[in-house]
């Protein structure tokens, strides 16, 4: 990231923290009448401390969303200064410091982030990720918490790995399980596999390629889309006519296709009914497909074809 990327970034944290502190303004005021004027929050107590992600979580306990996307905690951040924090990019494979600005009501903004800090020791630290959308910050939305350990905390204290630590719970096994059920009843409510579904081709005149989605060091899981949004281009040779489709199917549990909708804008009846002939004629007899899953249930989910067929010369 360079200079001038990093003061961008500040300055839009600074602009929306300024929103904030207008917006709470007249609560300010009252609060300081009453004596109990808020202020900045200090990480000096916890300067230099490694906190290690364990746990990302909706407010009802859970890290699946009924979409089938998981939370996954992968941040690490250790707090340099009141106006710096150093934050480990998966992608760099390296900590990066960030500016940090600050404002009321324990909140703070890093890595084009807000937080909110919920509970803060030298051993554990609590914190809610806080909605902004362009001008504006939302206090009231879903809510997303974030729990932190201390490196020193997780070695001389709680004595788990990382990944007992990280690993979803109980709870999250049997709202897969739920989702699945729905899924194989209906496919419309097709959710997305943690372990996508993975296609191939078993004929030399069919070529399958996967896309993958390169992310910036800003991103907490930079490959999220490949899990989302699984797509690949595929080539057919020797087809009866030029031709090129762009659509979404549905992954059955046992690996079988089934159309869902055109990825190009409008209702064009006459695309919908050539790129399902181009699934019928093709994709089905000359792909294999491995089905998608989550915590090791096999389940319907959606991948995203663009298919392009060239005629013999």
């Amino acid at each position: 990231m360079n200079s001038t990327s990093i003061i961008k970034t500040l300055s839009q944290g600074l602009f929306l923290l300024m929103l904030l502190f207008s917006l709470v303004n007249c609560k300010q005021g009252n609060a300081a009448k009453n004596g109990n004027k808020k202020e900045r929050i200090s990480f000096k107590p916890v300067f230099d401390i490694n906190y290690i992600e364990v746990a990302r979580r909706l407010d009802n306990g859970l890290s699946f969303n009924e979409d089938g996307y998981q939370l996954e905690p992968t941040w690490q951040i250790k707090f340099v200064s009141d106006d710096s924090a150093s934050i480990y990019s998966p992608t760099k494979k390296a900590s990066i410091n960030f500016p940090m600005a600050r404002g009321i009501d324990s909140i703070f903004y890093a890595a084009k982030v807000f937080f909110k800090v919920k509970k803060i020791t030298r051993d554990s630290m609590l914190l809610q990720l806080i909605e902004a959308k362009e001008d504006s910050i939302d206090l009231r939305g879903a809510k997303l918490y974030m729990t932190f350990y201390a490196e020193k905390f997780i070695k001389d204290v709680v004595h788990k790995d990382l990944a007992t630590l990280k690993a979803p719970t109980w709870r999250d096994t049997m709202f897969v399980k739920n989702l699945t059920d729905s899924a194989e009843k209906d496919y419309s409510k097709a959710f997305f596999a943690r372990q996508p579904a993975v296609v191939s081709s078993k004929s030399s005149s069919v070529k399958v390629e996967t896309l993958h989605v390169t992310g910036n060091i800003l991103e907490t899981n930079p490959t999220d889309n490949d899990y989302m949004y699984p797509t690949f281009n595929i080539s057919i040779k020797h087809a009866k006519k030029d031709f090129y489709y762009s659509f979404s199917v549905t992954v059955d549990s046992r690996g079988g296709l089934h159309y869902e909708k055109p990825m190009v804008p409008g209702n064009n009846l006459y695309y919908i009914s050539h790129s399902k002939a181009i699934l019928d004629k093709y994709l089905k007899r000359y792909l294999n497909v491995k089905p998608g899953s989550t915590l090791g249930m096999v389940h319907p989910s959606s991948i995203y074809l663009h298919v392009r067929g060239k005629k013999d010369m």
